[in-house]
């Protein structure tokens, strides 16, 4: 009673905390009222070519949908970094490294040296095994760098950057500095791997775009309902409180550097088996797609504060913005200075967010 006789004695109250409620609301969800916005702003500049509007075609949208998957598979990983306070600057490398190495094995033949049997020729690697080498490859990788970032207790920053230069080293000795086309067929690569990057069966939705919305399924539930996603939010809040409490600081940011680099490996085979090569040149310049799309997303760079769907949202806005300025035949020079403009946009807008307004 003395609540409601307040709130009906003083109506400034009342009026000022509905309008901290629609704030922190807009807040919280502003990944999603941006991608509208952007959505709706796409429809009204896009070309029309008769009397049909370019970027609604089914086609167009498709391809929105695909080339958002890989940038939103690396930002599942990127955003788990993020949320603990670290950046990884290495994904796109290990997209390049993945690629190339995930050709090799899948095309050419390699003599193995075995005890007493000798040296043995292997032929063409099955698809599930390369599969399945390629997420250790991307698990190494994240275990160095988040191990190398504790043990050294320098920021992430500077072991990714170390990293980012290695794995893109790799990926040209791996290559030999060629490009690696994939063929498949007998005496060739194995079919399987070419169904990474296409439509899965007849319902012509790709198989990118669902391993992206599992990714983001699984990783939101163990945020979200998990003793291991409410420790990732507390050490990215306050990691000295986290550690007092009895969580392990180290090894759990060792863990999401480990699966920011098996998120990695994820996309660099998403992408080779989609180009139909693996080239150490490919993938330059992913690593800050991904920081953008998170950042956009709502998630702040100090860490605690975000969400694997913001992300997501945050990299469909991105490819959005490609597309439709494309369609436009706006200049690629262009176009990064806006998505440079739309992150700094996105992380001043984080200095005005309430505190109540959790993204």
């Amino acid at each position: 009673m003395d609540g409601l006789s307040d709130r009906t004695q003083n109506p400034t109250t009342g009026t000022s905390n509905r309008r901290r409620d629609i704030i922190n609301f807009l807040f919280r969800f502003q990944s999603y009222f941006g991608l509208i916005i952007v959505f709706l702003l796409a429809i009204l500049i896009s070309p029309v070519r008769n009397d049909a509007n370019l970027f609604l075609k089914p086609n167009n949208l498709l391809n929105i949908v695909l080339y958002a998957s890989e940038t939103g598979v690396l930002a599942v990983g990127m955003t788990l970094v993020i949320l603990v306070a670290g950046i990884d600057l290495s994904v796109g490398s290990i997209m390049a490294l993945v690629g190339c190495a995930a050709g090799v094995l899948l095309m050419q033949d390699h003599d193995v040296v075995l005890p007493i049997l000798g040296t043995i020729t292997v032929g063409h690697w099955p698809a599930i095994v390369i599969i399945l080498s390629m997420l250790l490859l991307g698990l190494i990788i994240g275990f160095v760098n988040g191990w190398a970032s504790e043990q050294f207790k320098v920021q992430s920053f500077i072991t990714t950057l170390a990293m980012l230069s290695i794995a893109r080293g790799l990926a040209h000795i791996v290559s030999a500095d060629n490009s690696i086309p994939l063929a498949y067929g007998p005496n060739l690569g194995d079919p399987l791997f070419k169904a990474l990057g296409q439509p899965l069966g007849d319902t012509g939705i790709p198989v990118p775009t669902l391993v992206m919305l599992i990714s983001a399924l699984i990783v939101g539930l163990l945020l979200s309902l998990t003793s291991f996603g409410r420790h990732v939010y507390a050490v990215g809040g306050n990691p000295t409180a986290a550690r007092l409490s009895g969580i392990n600081v180290t090894r759990l940011r060792i863990v999401v550097f480990m699966l920011c680099g098996m998120f990695a490996s994820i996309a660099g085979m998403l992408h080779t088996s989609r180009l139909n090569q693996g080239s150490p040149n490919e993938s330059v310049g992913y690593e800050l797609n991904a920081i953008a799309a998170v950042v956009i997303g709502g998630a702040s760079l100090q860490g605690g504060k975000g969400t694997i769907w913001g992300s997501i949202g945050g990299a469909l806005i991105l490819q959005i913005l490609d597309n439709i300025m494309g369609l436009n035949n706006v200049s690629s020079n262009v176009q990064l200075v806006v998505k440079g403009l739309l992150v700094i946009a996105a992380v001043a807008l984080q200095q005005l967010r309430p505190q109540e307004a959790e993204a």
